[in-house]
Formats: structure tokens, sequence, C-alpha cells
């Protein structure tokens, strides 16, 4: 590392560099893109013409109900509750924002292949996960549902909706001999379940064909799936009261984990998704007939095709491919070269890093900063 002296003046104290965030909501779903017309397996979804997350394009320049890219059933309730389009956005931002966040480092990423469109048109936001039936497929369904979940009961929390508020059931009782009673406001996850269902699930009746069954009542599954795990993960958050902070009474109430915790459980239940059979039953078995006495749970992440190794780039399939990704040269997990670039090798460049450090506010007034180089070995892919 080299230093050089150097001033840098009008710099308040405290002053931060915003981070450079992934910002999903302007993305938008191709309403019918060339490769839902290919006659192949997995591209079919029978009964419906355009992906049911068009949702996730909610761009937050566009307010109103009349131009985000909805269904007719999702404008008709996006009208009724006028005060939720906010809502609705963010919990699309969460969604997008976890998965990319969770697959970071894995050949599928959760973002397309960079594919040719109109003059100012927005990018697609997923490629043919959302009707393959594949384990990503299951994984951006139960993780926009939880994202919607999520943002429709902070705004309840927060006050944002006539309809819901904090949850009354909790606010009085509690327990005497530990000294804790329920107080405060709890995050009433009920009325975000509820609105989640009525905007995200396909009546079933609005599906036609065996495929299109199937992959509904999939999809059906893992949309509560991601409901499920907000409930699941709702903690008890405490505030003491007493003489000196001796807690001796405590004042509760239930809250909901960060969504990031939220991120973690479904990619956790991704990792151990399960197949089930393509063969329409009254109810949803696994493929493994030597397995099929063990129940599926509520929050078990389903799917029916097997995912496809991602290394290679197809625009038909919206798979952007691992090429120009970066790696790990020593990692042995998931974002090490040798995994990621599927055995194609890697080029390695040399990436000169500059920035200001060992600053000092000097009176009066101004702030001296010496000016550091640091040169990393950067891999990435063939």
């Amino acid at each position: 590392m080299r230093g050089q002296e150097g001033q840098s003046h009008g710099m308040e104290p405290g002053e931060k560099i915003s981070p450079n965030f992934l910002t999903c909501t302007g993305i938008k779903l191709c309403p019918c893109p060339p490769w839902r017309r290919r006659r192949s397996r997995l591209a079919r979804v029978a009964g419906r013409r355009c992906p049911p997350r068009r949702w996730l394009g909610m761009a937050p320049e566009r307010p109103g109900c009349a131009s985000p890219p909805l269904s007719s059933r999702q404008k008709e309730l996006c009208k009724k509750r006028p005060e939720l389009v906010g809502a609705i956005r963010e919990g699309a931002r969460l969604g997008l924002h976890e998965c990319r966040s969770q697959f970071r480092h894995e050949r599928w990423d959760c973002r397309p292949a960079p594919a040719p469109r109109r003059p100012g048109a927005p990018a697609a936001a997923f490629g043919h996960q959302l009707s393959s039936g594949t384990k990503e497929s299951a994984f951006i369904h139960a993780v926009t549902a939880a994202g919607l979940v999520h943002s429709v009961t902070r705004a309840c929390s927060a006050g944002n909706v006539t309809e819901c508020s904090c949850d009354a059931s909790l606010q009085s009782g509690g327990s005497a001999s530990e000294g804790w009673h329920w107080g405060g406001c709890s995050d009433d996850i009920h009325y975000g379940m509820s609105f989640s269902r009525k905007f995200l699930d396909v009546p079933l009746k609005n599906v036609t064909g065996k495929s299109g069954s199937r992959l509904a009542v999939m999809n059906l599954h893992n949309n509560e799936a991601g409901r499920q795990a907000v409930a699941k993960l709702m903690s008890m958050d405490c505030r003491c009261h007493g003489v000196s902070g001796s807690c001796a009474v405590k004042t509760c109430w239930k809250t909901m984990s960060s969504f990031e915790k939220i991120g973690r459980f479904l990619k956790d239940k991704y990792e151990n998704s399960i197949q089930i059979s393509d063969r329409v039953k009254k109810k949803l078995r696994r493929k493994e007939k030597s397995q099929r006495k063990i129940p599926i749970q509520k929050e078990d992440l389903l799917y029916l095709n097997k995912s496809p190794n991602y290394c290679v780039e197809d625009h038909k399939l919206g798979i952007p491919g691992t090429q120009g990704r970066e790696c790990n040269r020593t990692s042995e997990g998931p974002d090490g070269c040798n995994l990621l670039c599927c055995g194609r090798g890697y080029n390695t460049h040399v990436v000169r890093h500059v920035e200001r450090c060992e600053c000092k506010f000097v009176w009066c007034c101004y702030v001296r900063c010496r000016r550091c180089e640091t040169m990393t070995d950067v891999h990435t892919c063939k």
C-alpha cells in the first residue's frame, strides 16, 4: 500500500457515502416473451398467457394502479386498496433484492440473460424460472409472497392502512409469574397474509390443462410456504421497567424477523426442496415412492422439474450463464472458480483501488486525508 498526502475540503463530520444497493422495483417482466411460445415442457404454462409475477415490475416513479404491470384481478385489488400500492412495491423490492442476495455466489444468481428489447423498455426480471417448475421457481414464488406479507404488515404497524393496525389480541395478558405483560404494537401478520393470498394466488378454476394444473397447485403451495416462513420466524421483543433498570416488569410485543433472516430460512428450504410427482392427484405427493409416507409440510418448497446447470448462456430460456462472473480462487464452495466456472477455467487481472484513508479533522475547518492505493487480484470465469 502506498500513501500520498492530500486534502479533502468540504467534508462534513459524519458524512456518509450511500451504498450501491440493488434496486429492483424498476425491473419489468416481459408481457409475453418469445420463449413462452415454444412447445417445450419447461416453457409451457397452460391456461395463462403471461407470467403470474408481473407485479414485480411495479416502478416507484409510476403511482396509481393503471400503469403497473398487474393482472386485471390485481388491478381491482389495487383500486380497492390504494393505500397499499407503496407496500406492494416494497414487497416486490424485498423479494427481488433478497433473492439476488441469497444467490449472489451461485451459478443461478436470480438474474436473467440480457436480451434485445425495445429502446427505453425495462429489463425482464426473470427468464424461464417463473414457469419452469424448478427449485428456482419455487424459491421465487416463496420469497416474493413473503416479501408482500412483510411489507403489508409493516405498513399496518406503522398506521398507514385504515383496515389494520397492531395485533389487538396481544394488548392484554402475559405472565405475572415471569414478570412480563403484552404491550406496545405487535405486528399483526394475519392481514398481510390474507392480502398476499388475495393478490398472488391464482384461483385453480382459472387454470386449464393437466400440466398447468400441476404447476398451479405447486405454485400455490410455494406461495404459502413463503408466508408460513414469515409467521414461523415471528419473535418476541421486550423492554424492561423498574428502579435503576432492575427489569422488575417487562413489556413485550411480537415482531417479524428481518427479511434477511427470512431469506436465509427460505434458502435452506430451497437446498432441501422436495420433487413432487408429475401425475395429477387429489393432493401433492413426493416423486420418490419410498418417501411418499413422509408428509409434506406447509413450509417445504416443492418442484416438478430438475434445474439446468446454468453454466452456458441461453437467451431463449433466460439463462445468463457464468462467463465473466467473478469467482473466489481459494473457495471450495459454490462461489469457487472450479464450481462457478463449470470447469472452463478463469482469467486473472489486477485491479487498482484508490481511496481516502487515515482522515483527520484539522482546526479549522477541513479534513485532511491520505490517498491510499491497493492492488487486488480479481478472477473471472472464462
